[in-house]
């Protein structure tokens, strides 16, 4: 992932319903070589795709990463998980970053938020 300590710490607001969501987890290989480059070109390509609300990120000190991409409908999500770039990310990621990973997609039905003042 790209350095997402500098990033600010917030979740993703919660949107009105329905939306959906891809909650994709990943254990990592050791050899990371050109990780951060593709993950970060990812993150502004994904940007460009209509109807992409926003991504969190997680990553344990045991080394499991979790991200969470929002997308408004299931076309949008249809588009990314499409996207020639991010299908030639995927399979790098396959054959050298990942050790194991899930994805998860749902769709959002409730959805709320608190943020402090």
């Amino acid at each position: 992932m790209s350095d997402h300590s500098k990033a600010p710490v917030a979740p993703v607001e919660a949107y009105e319903p329905p939306y959906y969501m891809a909650v994709f987890t990943t254990v990592r290989t050791q050899d990371q070589s050109g990780y951060s480059e593709t993950n970060a070109r990812m993150e502004d390509l994904v940007k460009d795709v209509p109807g992409f609300l926003g991504m969190d990120h997680a990553q344990t000190p045991g080394g499991l990463g979790i991200t969470v991409g929002y997308f408004r409908d299931a076309d949008a999500l249809a588009q990314w998980r499409s996207d020639a770039e991010h299908r030639a990310a995927q399979e790098r990621g396959r054959a050298e970053w990942y050790r194991s990973y899930t994805l998860h997609v749902a769709k959002v039905e409730r959805s709320h938020g608190f943020t402090r003042a």
